[in-house]
């Protein structure tokens, strides 16, 4: 064997083990970005929460002395 073809083995090699650190790197970020979001995938921010009457809750601070 030519110490060529062991030079392009070898690089052919650090090549793929390049592209699995970086697809296991992509996936961990994905996992960890859908481990932070909600089971029924809405939004955290409460302003988008459908579930709070916001003009029922003005009515009660302008109550406020």
């Amino acid at each position: 064997m030519s110490i060529t073809f062991q030079k392009r083995q070898k690089e052919m090699k650090r090549q793929e083990k390049a592209r699995e650190k970086a697809a296991r790197r992509a996936q961990k970020k994905l996992d960890k970005d859908k481990e932070g979001e909600n089971p029924n995938s809405t939004p955290v921010d409460p302003a988008l929460d459908p579930t709070i009457d916001w003009a029922y809750q003005s009515e009660i601070e302008l109550d406020r002395p």
